[in-house]
């Protein structure tokens, strides 16, 4: 009897450790891997050398300024949802006025609490 729980006690152990392995793997996938962007958008990088955890700014406000639908899309998959509305909201500086419109429409998201928007309030352009 005592044995058979040792051989379960091992079973389990073993198990959780796969599981931990699983998990581990499949967040350095997730962290390696790439979304699915075409390079023409990243012309002014090296596309293969991007670190797209790091840039993400970047990628995001590019993509918003001049992606499809489909690739806002994209943007949602890879760097989830909260993640691509707090870099709206909190972290992108500049955006054209009609991508703000777009990302304000698309989101759901007032354009008065994007901060590009703000900015662009708080710096009135030049009147010829």
């Amino acid at each position: 009897m005592e044995s058979a729980k040792q051989e379960r006690g091992i079973a389990i152990n073993e198990y959780e450790a796969q599981v931990n392995k699983f998990v581990i793997l499949s967040m350095e996938n997730y962290l390696n891997s790439k979304p699915a962007f075409a390079p023409k958008w990243f012309w002014d990088f090296d596309y293969d050398k991007i670190d797209w955890q790091a840039s993400y700014k970047t990628i995001i406000a590019r993509i918003i300024e001049r992606g499809t639908e489909g690739e806002w899309m994209e943007l949602i998959r890879f760097y989830r949802r909260n993640k691509v509305l707090n870099a709206l909201k909190n972290e992108i500086v500049f955006l054209p006025d009609y991508s703000i419109e777009e990302a304000s429409n698309y989101f759901s998201i007032p354009k008065e609490e994007m901060l590009c928007y703000i900015r662009r309030q708080s710096k009135p352009g030049y009147w010829i």
